[in-house]
């Protein structure tokens, strides 16, 4: 979903990309540099930074890694590919929670694959260097999610189960629970 909201990104498969050739290919341009955007204290933080530090940091056209998948698979991935172990991190600052209503995330505030994306545009839009439009970024994540949730509650569908618990779980339990559960919240 993100591939197909950002002009000018590939989707690279795999989880040890170690010798993928294509990443490699990245990772050796000269004129660009390349990043990684993952959460951590050492980081770059993009949230605050001024857009002078943002461009000195990044260059004119910087690669920007993300690894997208589940946190544990995340994890993983980065802890096999020692080619992106060594690439400078950004980061920003969250301060909402995730539209991704029916999906248990680790954290209140992490996000998925696509707003991630979006909030680095809008704060890589600030720092003068992206140019991109992202008023209806988020809109087909929106849909599917409202999709989902329809699809879930619905008593026509042939998935539907009328025994099914349906308690609506407030999204604030992230750690605590650790088993695999389907968490979401309406909107009164």
């Amino acid at each position: 979903m993100t591939k197909l909201q950002l002009e000018n990104s590939e989707i690279i498969v795999g989880v040890d990309f170690t010798d993928n050739t294509r990443v490699n290919e990245i990772l050796t341009e000269d004129k660009n540099g390349s990043f990684l955007l993952y959460p951590g204290k050492d980081n770059f933080n993009l949230s605050i930074r001024k857009s002078s530090e943002i461009n000195s940091f990044m260059g004119n056209n910087p690669h920007i890694f993300l690894l997208d998948g589940t946190w544990p698979c995340a994890r993983k991935m980065l802890k096999l590919s020692k080619n992106l172990q060594k690439l400078k991190r950004v980061s920003f600052d969250n301060k909402i929670k995730s539209k991704f209503i029916i999906k248990q995330q680790p954290e209140a505030l992490c996000l998925s694959t696509i707003e991630s994306v979006y909030t680095v545009l809008n704060l890589l839009k600030e720092g003068d260097l992206e140019q991109c439009e992202t008023k209806g970024f988020l809109i087909p994540f929106e849909k599917m999610i409202e999709y989902q949730l329809e699809y879930m509650l619905n008593p026509n569908s042939k998935h539907y189960r009328s025994t099914a618990k349906r308690e609506i779980i407030p999204k604030n339990i992230y750690k605590e629970n650790l088993k695999r559960s389907i968490l979401f919240e309406r909107e009164s």
